[in-house]
């Protein structure tokens, strides 16, 4: 309940926190856009730049459960230990349900982690399948959604950060449904989280 709190606080900072009046769209009676509500993080106003040098937005993975975790590719400390725990995630769901699941991992040093390196990096983990996603911002924005993870980072050194540990889990519709905080904690809650709402 308290990352639920701090998430709605964030983005009444960040987006400004109205209704979307956007009505739903009906063709022939039947509705094929659902609005986007308050809570979901595909209101904010950003563009990232994936693996690929492609530019996207958070709302492209709408209809896909989003499990998301911070990292620098520089990193030799917990980094290694977040990126184990996300393909020990990704490995306990099944084929059939990554389809609607994509595995996020979300630079905090833009300034390296350039797309090439995210690129370089996803190879030298395996991991390069369609569901795995690595984006680079601005600092500005990563700083924002940052903020919006209840992730603080600070950069302790040319090439170091100290950075929260968090792996947080949001359902279709952009709404943060749980976070794993820590390191060498069980990952079973996450695991059902991600299972129950790619199911739904």
């Amino acid at each position: 309940m308290r990352k639920i709190i701090i998430l709605l606080v964030t983005f009444c900072i960040f987006v400004s926190c109205k209704k979307d009046h956007q009505s739903q769209k009906i063709k022939n009676g039947v509705e094929i856009e659902k609005p986007i509500s308050d809570m979901s993080i595909y209101n904010l106003p950003e563009n990232w730049t994936n693996q690929n040098g492609e530019n996207i937005e958070l709302k492209d993975y709408k209809g896909n459960v989003l499990v998301m975790v911070m990292i620098y590719t520089s990193c030799k400390a917990a980094c290694p230990r977040l990126v184990a725990d996300m393909r020990n995630i990704e490995e306990q769901i099944s084929t059939e349900l990554k389809q609607n699941v994509k595995f996020i991992l979300v630079s905090i040093d833009p300034e390296v982690d350039t797309p090439e390196r995210l690129k370089e990096f996803s190879i030298e983990n395996k991991m390069t399948d369609d569901h795995w996603v690595f984006l680079s911002s601005n600092e500005n924005q990563t700083r924002e959604f940052a903020a919006v993870l209840a992730v603080n980072y600070k950069k302790i050194s040319p090439i170091d950060f100290s950075h929260s540990n968090i792996i947080s889990v949001f359902n279709k519709e952009g709404e943060m449904v749980y976070q794993q905080e820590g390191l060498g904690v069980s990952y079973d809650k996450t695991v059902e989280t991600i299972i129950a709402e790619a199911k739904k």
